[in-house]
């Protein structure tokens, strides 16, 4: 049987050694939370014996972002430190690799001015656009995971106290990772490639259109010529095969942001900016966003969708079956790293442009031209389901079963 600290070390040697397939002589920059503090030191262990020439961390405490939240102005979350973002565009510049690893309490913000929030996100967004656009169009590896924080665990694991909580957290995580088998890294390459062989599949079908239909949903989604399904791993522009987050179970691409209409319902929570969004409705036409209402969080859906005008729009479809391994745990995680890979998901902002022939090398205005939505922010939402089919548009016009049930519809 697997110790727990067998598990750990899988765990950081993935992170190092398949997710951002760490090369020797290169930086690495982690952003972490500083209740992963041993987690991390973990990482930069692998990361020297692996061969890297430096380690950076940045460390984040959620307690201080929350007095900041309730003491600072206004005018605090209106401006975010440039020497931040220009730091991080230096170091993708240079050829470094990122770590990110996320264990946000859902409900941190709860009850914080929303104004605030939506100030600081979109102070953040605007600053950190240069840096975000190499990291959508793959010119670094990159890398998001997680870790267990007690408000996390608390919430995923209510019925249990703080300590268990947590253990049962590491342990479903381990799971997600594939950390607790005999060989994680064969695993890994196994499941890397069956992901990989059905974007394929998807890709030579070239879709001009997907059709979703489940209970309070019906969607169109256009794609643009020349649309790219990706899953798995895949180089950045130095040819370095990645994997950006561990867990994956999804295949993705962009849809064409003037071509989504009708209606959509989300499955699973949200939890954006600390705060949770849920039982939510959204309607498009011709791509963009006419109507929206929300069970709970709508001032914050609010918020999401007025961020820019690219957030009106839609920037990833992504499909994963129900019976996923992180769908039939049966944990709702209120982490979207792990539910969007239990679910179909679309995504409100900006587009992945390596998800577009050629789009990696494209300007800004290119990517437009083709359909790409750009934005300062990048939202997944969660819409699968066991009731949920879809169908493809093929070039002749002909439609055929993508989705049935929430399962892969065979061919």
């Amino acid at each position: 049987m697997t110790t727990f600290d067998e598990k750990l070390h899988n765990y950081a040697d993935l992170a190092v050694r398949k997710g951002v397939n760490l090369q020797e002589g290169q930086t690495l920059f982690i952003s972490a939370p500083i209740t992963s503090a041993s987690f991390v030191r973990l990482l930069a262990e692998k990361a020297y014996d692996t061969g890297a020439k430096n380690v950076h961390v940045d460390w984040v405490d959620e307690a201080l972002t929350r007095i900041k939240y309730d003491k600072a102005p206004q005018e605090a979350f209106q401006e975010f430190p440039q020497w931040i973002a220009r730091g991080r565009e230096e170091l993708a510049e240079n050829g470094a690799a990122f770590i990110t690893v996320k264990s946000t309490d859902p409900d941190l913000l709860q009850g914080v001015d929303q104004k605030k929030i939506a100030d600081a996100n979109k102070a953040a967004g605007e600053a950190m656009e240069t840096f975000r656009s190499y990291i959508q169009s793959d010119k670094v590896s990159w890398l998001v995971i997680a870790t267990p924080s007690p408000g996390w665990a608390k919430k995923v694991y209510p019925e249990d106290g703080t300590e268990k909580a947590e253990e049962k957290l590491w342990n479903a995580i381990f799971k997600a990772v594939r950390a607790d088998v005999e060989d994680p890294a064969g695993a890994w390459e196994s499941h890397d490639k069956k992901l990989r062989d059905k974007a394929a599949v998807l890709n030579e079908r070239r879709y001009s259109e997907l059709h979703y239909k489940a209970p309070g949903t019906d969607l169109t989604v256009k794609l643009p010529e020349g649309h790219i399904w990706v899953g798995g791993g895949g180089p950045n522009t130095d040819g370095v095969h990645f994997i950006a987050n561990m867990p994956t179970e999804e295949v993705f691409t962009v849809p064409e942001n003037t071509g989504v209409n009708g209606h959509v319902t989300n499955t699973k929570p949200l939890n954006y900016g600390g705060n949770i969004i849920d039982d939510f409705t959204i309607h498009f036409k011709d791509g963009r966003i006419t109507d929206y209402s929300a069970g709970e969080g709508e001032e914050t859906l609010k918020n999401l969708i007025e961020t820019d005008e690219g957030s009106h729009f839609l920037g990833e479809a992504a499909l994963v079956p129900h019976s996923s391994p992180i769908s039939q745990s049966g944990d709702l995680f209120y982490n979207t790293l792990f539910d969007e890979n239990a679910s179909n998901h679309l995504a409100i902002g900006s587009a992945y442009a390596f998800c577009l022939e050629n789009g990696a090398d494209m300007t800004k205005e290119e990517k437009e031209k083709h359909g790409l939505n750009s934005s300062i922010t990048h939202v997944d939402f969660m819409i699968g389901s066991a009731e949920m089919d879809i169908d493809g548009v093929l070039p002749d016009g002909s439609s055929e079963p993508v989705m049935r049930g929430g399962e892969w519809a065979e061919k």
